[in-house]
This record gives C-alpha cells, structure tokens and sequence, in this order.
C-alpha cells in the first residue's frame, strides 16, 4: 500500500491516541498535549513566525510516522541561531523565509523528533520532508535538537550543526545532595554551601508542586513570576496562563513547580517538565535576593532528581554560570537541508568550521569541571 504526505495545521485534528503511539512517552514536549495546548492556548502568534504544519505520514488509514513541524517566517524562538544565513540570503537578493522547522517552539530540548515505529518510516519522513520543502519552493527544511540516536538517519545533504548545553547527570554512588557535593572540589562545594546558606537564613523555604498537585493561586503564582522575567528582559511571553492550566490537567504529573515561600507568601519559582529519566527545567522568575536564582532552579532540581530517581537534569540553554553547580558541558545537535545547491556547500563549510569552534569549547570547559578528578561524571 502507497504512504500518503498529509499536512496538518492544527494538532487537534488528530487523536491524541493516534499521535502517541508514535513515540514512547518518555519525553513530554512533543506529546499530543504540549504540542496541540501551544496551539489552543494562545502561545503560537502569527506576529512570532510560528505556523503549525506537522508533517504526517499515513498507510492507508493508519498513521505511521510524523514530524512536529513550523512554517517560520522569523528565526524567533528556536535557540539554533542561523540569524547570519538569512543576512546572507538578503545580501544575494534571495529570501530565506519562509521555512520549515522541525522542532517544539521555545523548547531548546533534545528529544525525538522523527516519530515512527521503525527507521523504515523515519527514513520516509525524512523523504518527506525535503519533498515538501522542495514543492513549497521553500529556502531550507531543519530539524533542531534531535536525539543523539537519530543521526545515522540523515544523509550528508543534511548539515550537521552542533552547540553546548549544561546538564547534570547523576551518578550511581549519588544517594543525596552532600552525596552530590562530596564529589566537588573544596573551593565549588564550599561556594554551594554558601549560596545555600544564604537562602535558609532569609527564611526562604520551599514547596514541590505537581500539576494535580497546584493550586490555582499557585499556578497563578508561577505564571506571574515568568511574565516577570520576560519584562525584565524586554522580552514578549508566549505562554499564557491558560497553557500553564492546560499542562496541569493533562500532563499532570509531568508539569513540577518549585516555589519559594517567604512568610508564606511566594517570592519565586521555577517551572520543570519532568520525563521517563530526565527534569527539564525551563522558567524562573521572582525575587532578586542573594542566592535564590540558583537555589530555585538548579538545587532544588537536583534534589528532586535524587529523590526521585532521575538520571539527568537539563535546566535549559546556555549560561556558564552553571558549570560551577555541577553542569557540565554536553553536545546537542540539529540538521539542515538546504534548497540552493551552492548555499548548501557554502553553508557546509560554515557549519564544519562551526563545530570545531564548538569542540573547542567544549574541551575548554571540561577542564574547568567542579569536580574532583577521580569523580569527574
């Protein structure tokens, strides 16, 4: 029987049974009820360049394999930043926009992103993919942030990009946080304690919430907290706060809160998702007192990571600062199909250049590791 190419713009037009299936659960941004709450809660705005069009595959009436995609008239949101490609295009008289990306919107987060039960069918999205690209006449097809698995899938007409996230990991003799620190050399483990110090003694406590778990004031709460960090930045909030409800009705156990209480009263927060064995951290917001960034959203992760049993901790992109508190540097990766044959062997000797500056600092950074040689993750 002949596979079929259909595009779909809303999510909602599939059963989220239908779109599970293609993937084992284990990492919750691209599950039918992120996925599909982004378009029905108002996160997905024209004015930002973000167009649903995931890219499906079907059997006959059995839908066997699927990208979550975007038709992008901007770079906004993606966190893979080809801002000099489109600069490059403008200077040849050429339009790099729109294109297609494959990816979950503001989430700079590994995960699957070729959905199939098998190669067979990832390999036909794949097809499928560059297809559409070429059909549409678009400039470019990408695929951000996907699994270190997947990249045996592409061939060499797709360029390979990669970049440096900080990410804990745990490690099999870490049983608790002073597990964790005794790994540390003086100078880091005595930094931490102090930062925490810092926080105790401001009578700073903290509660751990689960979607099912919040209350509506706390969730009220964390969303205020996020919409001040965009403000401080100058930055516009995608997320609104009925996504927030959305996510603690359906993904309930998967959505983490951690809020700071002063007098019982919230001072700040962090907002997690959590999967099969990792916690993704993704907003802060809230107080500026000494030490309660860092304990919100790297400490209190950590714990509940050891508490709970999960392997690795990523709090989001880029920040140095986090090397110190026991995140070292790990590879993520992202691809790149180019239309225009001699802009994609331009662009393929940028991208090679690219990743030896990345290997670079990748290497740079492990020898700034906190932790002592001999328990070096």
């Amino acid at each position: 029987m002949s596979i079929q190419l259909k595009l779909l713009s809303r999510l909602s037009e599939l059963a989220p049974a239908q779109w599970d299936a293609l993937h084992d659960g284990g990492n919750p941004f691209v599950s039918h009820a992120f996925l599909s709450g982004l378009e029905q809660h108002g996160c997905l705005r024209p004015e930002w360049g973000w167009q649903p069009q995931h890219l499906t595959l079907w059997r006959g009436e059995e839908l066997i394999a699927a990208a979550p995609g975007y038709l992008k008239h901007n770079s906004h949101g993606e966190f893979v930043f080809d801002h000099a490609w489109a600069n490059a295009y403008a200077r040849h008289g050429m339009e790099y926009f729109p294109k297609w990306l494959g990816g979950v919107p503001y989430s700079p987060v590994t995960g699957p992103r070729l959905l199939a039960r098998d190669d067979a069918d990832r390999h036909a999205l794949l097809a499928a993919i560059v297809a559409h690209a070429g059909s549409e006449t678009l400039s470019s097809a990408h695929i951000n942030f996907h699994l270190a698995d997947e990249s045996a899938l592409f061939d060499d007409t797709w360029l390979q990009r990669s970049d440096v996230q900080f990410q804990w990991q745990r490690q099999p003799h870490w049983r608790s946080f002073d597990d964790f620190l005794a790994s540390m050399d003086h100078k880091h483990r005595k930094n931490i304690r102090q930062e925490r110090t810092k926080v105790s003694r401001a009578g700073i406590r903290f509660i751990v919430r689960h979607g099912d778990e919040a209350s509506a004031d706390e969730l009220r709460a964390m969303h205020g907290f996020y919409l001040q960090t965009f403000a401080e930045y100058g930055n516009s909030p995608a997320l609104t706060l009925p996504f927030l409800r959305h996510l603690a009705t359906q993904l309930p156990r998967q959505l983490v809160l951690f809020l700071a209480l002063q007098d019982d009263e919230p001072i700040a927060g962090a907002l997690c998702l959590r999967g099969a064995d990792t916690l993704y951290g993704r907003y802060w917001g809230g107080a500026t007192l000494p030490g309660l960034h860092f304990e919100t959203c790297y400490y209190q992760g950590i714990e509940y990571c050891l508490r709970e049993g999960l392997d690795r901790f990523e709090p989001g992109a880029q920040g140095e600062h986090k090397l110190a508190r026991g995140f070292l540097p790990t590879e993520v990766r992202s691809r790149h199909w180019i239309a225009h044959p001699a802009f994609r062997e331009a662009l393929r000797d940028w991208c090679a250049r690219e990743r030896i500056e990345v290997s670079a600092y990748h290497a740079t950074l492990q020898r700034h590791s906190p932790f002592k040689t001999q328990d070096t993750p």
